[in-house]
């Protein structure tokens, strides 16, 4: 029991007029419990993490892993919204990393997962990719339209056109 409180923690209860008060309003918490996605895109597996990423998660990430190894994809790790990462998180990048035969990326990682990155030197086995790199244009061998027209040729103007 609680001194001057007269509940024991369980027993507790915010003030419904504390939960939402304009202070308190869109405020983003300070913690968030961590989330591991596996989507399976058509030409790569990507591994979506959120929030805290660590021992918690640690079933979720060995689920993931091998989710994403049963695909046969090459696999990205979007990170863009994780808020804290611990050895578990770090674990789970070398595994991926050193499990699949081809280089994983790792998409978007914040501040503190680039850290851990340089100082674990797990950076060195993934590739780190900060802006979305635009898929490759595919030769068809069809023009494509653009600015300047089907195929790089100059557009039909008025008088062209019969």
């Amino acid at each position: 029991m609680q001194e001057g409180s007269g509940q024991t923690p369980d027993e507790r209860v915010e003030a419904p007029e504390l939960l939402d008060s304009p202070a308190t309003a869109g405020a983003v918490p300070e913690s968030q419990p961590g989330s591991v996605q596996v989507i399976v895109e058509h030409q790569r597996t990507r591994i979506v993490l959120a929030g805290e990423i660590d021992a918690d998660l640690g079933p979720d990430l060995q689920e993931a892993t091998s989710d994403a190894e049963a695909t046969g994809l090459p696999i990205d790790i979007d990170t863009r919204h994780v808020t804290f990462m611990d050895s578990s998180g770090i674990a789970f990048l070398a595994r991926v990393a050193t499990r699949t035969g081809t280089r994983t990326r790792i998409l978007h990682p914040p501040e503190t997962v680039r850290f851990l990155l340089e100082v674990t030197r797990i950076g060195e086995l993934l590739e780190v990719v900060t802006d979305e790199e635009p898929e490759p244009a595919h030769d068809h061998g069809l023009p494509t339209i653009g600015p300047g027209g089907r195929g790089g040729r100059p557009s039909p103007q008025p008088d062209d056109v019969a």
